[in-house]
């Protein structure tokens, strides 16, 4: 019987599927160039051939045809990837040991040959894999290993703990600490700043708020600094920010104001001495005792390699260098890592002749603008550096807002420290000889039963009575003001970790005044945002989703709700990267279809150009009130993750 493929495939591709060698020979003999084509469902025939496990059509492809190896389909897969999938050992060796083919290299999904072998159980092809990578799978760990909004990472070690923050924005509480044991799982275990009354977030638009935190360690006082962005309306537009506390978690202490124009500064301490550091390059000055004071003026140590928004300036001591890191080319596809050295702390600095030591080169794969590092020695002696990276949906969108990568640092002949030999970013790495650690499970999935879970956050401070657990239950107090307005309040929402995911919120239905809306949100910002909500019109219950799209509100079309108040409900909604489809139902009853939109495209940095857009999109509860009250009881709110089918 005929497939399909005999009556719409190329003539190279049904030569491929027939194994018939010769035939292979002949076509690519009288037409070299159709190597180059591709088979009706858009796989490059070279890769094709891997696809359908023919080693000696392989083989010939590579030697004798004017096939490049650098060729990728549209989802960025390598001719690896489909030798993993056909799972032919000897092809696997020939293309990895004579062509160079790399087992870790990832598709647009972050997909890796070795996941594949992993994932389809071929035990041959693992043993292999591992015996060349030198781990087995289940010793590897993918970048980035923070997913979604946690930016401009800064990380300090002390002892055998690892300690991490990352920039908030507008989002409170402000400047989340993390801690690890292993580099590589991470639990959220405080904030840098836990007081509405010392955040000074209210009337900041979205994307401004604390940028670029450090944080650092001195004889037994841990400090976080970063910069207080305001908004453009005044002269000034930037301050920094330090406070200290004996413990990582906190509480930290008042922010203590630096009027130092600048921004992403970092301590430096060395001998009873503290140093701040801050862009343009890396301008430098002394620190009072207690890093609260300003005491010398600045003075620039180096502007960069590169010359291009030079930022985010890191000091390192060690083998008698001051080693000065930088963030340059700014923050899309040029960002970049360079370094520079010098042998007294005031310079003049050198700079590494290898840099940049970090950026992504390729274009095409998934992880892309990577910069504003920091390194960290282990207690073992290894080196590795956190930075910043990115992922676009379509090569266009940033959703998940910038993320944290791990690379490992090694040290050349001449002493420059370079990341991950200087092949970019990795997507598949080699844990870090440390105790394994365990991330955090998501508590959010269980009710409140614990309290607020360290991964909610809202825009700006709620009201003092906005938001409270009692009982195992969330009670949220509707704003007065909605959600396009930056005076709302107590939207409580979590980071969306992954591109496809599902949310869910449990609610008792409120008594509602008209107009008023208890639901759930995709949130970018004030300007950007999608929700499902339940409402009231006179007599009347329904529920609608609505788009704010810069100044533009799209409603979509109502779904009416027979006498709701007091039952249980559930509104979620299923995310497959640009698309969500949104639906409702009784707690065990079947979930009915209200709303699938195709593109918010909007709830990413590229969306729209209204303001600072550096933050990412996020997800959770909210309520809009009006000038009536309203408390809305959530007995749970569900994250999960949808997983990729092989």
């Amino acid at each position: 019987m005929q497939t399909l493929s005999t009556f719409t495939s190329h003539p190279l591709q049904q030569a491929i599927e027939a194994q018939d060698l010769e035939e292979v020979e002949r076509i690519l003999v009288e037409n070299p160039p159709c190597i180059d084509e591709k088979t009706p469902d858009g796989i490059p025939l070279c890769l094709y051939a891997a696809k359908a496990g023919g080693f000696p059509i392989v083989k010939y492809i590579v030697e004798y045809s004017r096939a490049s190896m650098n060729t990728v389909d549209d989802e960025n897969r390598t001719i690896l990837h489909y030798a993993a999938m056909a799972g032919n050992l000897e092809m696997n060796r020939y293309l990895i040991e004579k062509v160079g083919m790399d087992i870790t290299a990832g598709d647009r999904n972050l997909v890796t040959p070795y996941q594949i072998a992993w994932e389809q159980g071929n035990k041959e092809l693992l043993a292999y894999y591992e015996e060349q990578v030198g781990a087995s799978y289940e010793r590897m760990y993918h970048n980035p290993i923070r997913t979604g909004m946690f930016p401009d990472p800064s990380i300090v070690r002390v002892g055998e703990d690892y300690y991490m923050v990352n920039s908030s924005f507008i989002f409170f509480p402000c400047i989340p600490i993390s801690h690890s044991k292993d580099l590589v799982h991470w639990e959220i275990i405080g904030h840098a700043i836990t007081n509405p009354d010392w955040a000074r977030l209210e009337e900041l638009e979205g994307g401004r708020g604390y940028w670029a935190p450090d944080i650092s360690y001195d004889n037994g006082t841990f400090y976080i600094t970063a910069t207080y962005r305001l908004n453009d309306t005044g002269t000034v537009y930037r301050k920094q920010i330090v406070v200290s506390s004996n413990k990582p978690e906190g509480p930290y202490s008042e922010p203590a104001i630096i009027d130092e124009d600048g921004i992403d500064p970092s301590i430096f301490h060395e001998d009873g001495r503290h140093y701040m550091l801050l862009n343009r390059g890396a301008r430098i000055f002394e620190l009072s005792s207690d890093c609260k004071q300003q005491v010398s003026e600045a003075s620039l140590l180096y502007y960069g390699s590169q010359k291009r928004a030079p930022e985010g300036p890191h000091l390192l001591k060690k083998g008698g260098y001051y080693y000065l890191f930088l963030a340059e080319g700014g923050t899309g596809p040029g960002h970049r890592i360079t370094v520079a050295r010098s042998k007294t702390l005031m310079g003049n600095y050198e700079p590494c002749p290898y840099n940049p030591i970090m950026r992504q080169m390729d274009e095409n794969a998934a992880i892309q603008r990577c910069g504003h590092g920091k390194p960290v020695c282990t207690q073992n002696g290894e080196w590795y550096m956190v930075y910043l990276c990115g992922r676009r949906v379509n090569s266009s969108y940033s959703i998940l807002g910038r993320e944290t990568a791990l690379d490992p640092i090694t040290w050349t002949a001449d002493g420059w420290p370079i990341v991950n030999g200087l092949r970019g970013p990795s997507v598949l790495q080699i844990m870090p000889d440390l105790p394994v650690g365990e991330q955090a499970a998501m508590k959010t999935g269980k009710g409140f039963a614990d309290g607020l879970p360290m991964d909610f956050v809202t825009p700006r401070p709620p009201e003092t009575d906005g938001i409270r657990v009692d009982d195992g239950k969330l009670y949220l107090k509707g704003s007065r003001y909605p959600l396009a307005d930056v005076r709302a309040r107590n939207i409580l929402v979590r980071r969306q970790s992954d591109f496809s995911f599902r949310a869910e919120a449990k609610l008792t239905v409120p008594e509602l005044s008209d107009g008023q809306e208890a639901g759930i949100t995709c949130y970018y910002d004030e300007n950007t945002w999608v929700c499902l909500y339940i409402s009231k019109n006179e007599d009347s219950y329904f529920l609608q989703v609505k788009e704010h799209i810069g100044k533009e509100d799209i409603c979509h079309t109502k779904e009416a709700l027979c006498n709701p108040v007091g039952e249980e409900i559930v509104l979620g909604v299923e995310t497959r990267y640009l698309q969500r489809d949104f639906y409702y139902g009784k707690v065990e009853g079947e979930r009915k279809h209200v709303e699938e939109l195709a593109n918010v495209y909007y709830l990413c940095d590229e969306g729209i150009s209204m303001g600072k857009r550096f933050t990412g999109a996020m997800v959770g509860m909210y309520g809009y009130a009006g000038e009536k009250p309203l408390l809305i009881e959530f007995q749970e709110f569900q994250y999960q993750k949808i997983e990729r089918m092989l």
